[in-house]
């Protein structure tokens, strides 16, 4: 398979470039910080909680809102979920962009690569850093597994929204960045796009517009009820579809650039 070496360079990029070492070192250290304030608000609560007869447990107030603090009302603010609509378009922005912008591009084309190649691949190595991410992240509420009671279930459901969040941001990021020539557009271009279909919901019901599509195509209205240990088929294929979607506008977009020469 032609992509995996595509993939195998794209993922030594990202091993050596200094930007993708700083981002996880920020994010993860900003993401510790956060375990030790969710784990001691839940130490504290232990007697109140323990008054209650289907009070929330580990999973509720530990685990859940480390992936997001918006979605789950936590009270610490940038939950990994959060900082991945800013973290992940900066990791994709020199993913094409940067190609086109050194003039390297034409030598992937020269290669025999096709450009469904070359999207996949880079795609997947960027999938590669963000489970490892999302992995490491995961870590420090499964290292009290032996002293915790967890809710696997809901743990798992959570980790599928999240990782499929990340795909998506991903795809769009790849995808904006195969439409531009300067790595800091797509940057931006991929921000605002992860706002814009996490805020679209907000700002409508702000404005007092009722409207299913809108409900539909907003991102919370699929990774919620994840977070909160339902899965739906639904909302897994509307995350695979904006994949898609995304991944290729983006080959399209290679391949038009292939044909101009």
């Amino acid at each position: 398979m032609i992509f995996l070496a595509v993939m195998r360079l794209e993922l030594r990029r990202l091993l050596v470039r200094p930007l993708a070492w700083v981002l996880a070192a920020l994010t993860l250290a900003e993401l510790a910080w956060r375990f030790v304030l969710l784990l001691g608000n839940f130490l504290g609560s232990q007697v109140r909680l323990a008054a209650l007869p289907s009070g929330p447990g580990y999973t509720d107030m530990v685990s859940v809102p480390l992936l997001s603090s918006l979605l789950t009302g936590s009270f610490v603010p940038f939950g990994l979920t959060e900082l991945a609509l800013f973290m992940v378009p900066l990791l994709t922005m020199s993913t094409l962009a940067g190609e086109r912008n050194q003039g390297t591009l034409p030598l992937l084309f020269g290669s025999g690569l096709t450009s469904s190649s070359i999207v996949l691949g880079k795609y997947l190595a960027l999938m590669v850093w963000l489970l490892l991410w999302l992995m490491l992240t995961l870590a420090m509420p499964l290292s009290l597994a032996h002293a915790a009671h967890f809710d696997w279930g809901k743990l798992a459901s959570a980790s599928l929204g999240t990782l499929l969040l990340l795909a998506t941001l991903g795809a769009i990021g790849v995808a904006c960045s195969a439409y531009t020539t300067h790595p800091a557009i797509a940057a931006v271009a991929g921000i605002m796009m992860a706002l814009a279909l996490c805020i679209l919901q907000i700002g409508a019901q702000t404005a007092g517009v009722s409207n299913g599509v809108i409900n539909w195509i907003a991102m919370p209205t699929h990774l919620e009820p994840m977070l909160r240990g339902l899965v739906s088929t639904s909302d897994i294929a509307w995350f695979l579809l904006l994949i898609a979607l995304a991944l290729a506008l983006a080959t399209r977009r290679l391949s038009a650039d292939k044909e101009r020469g």
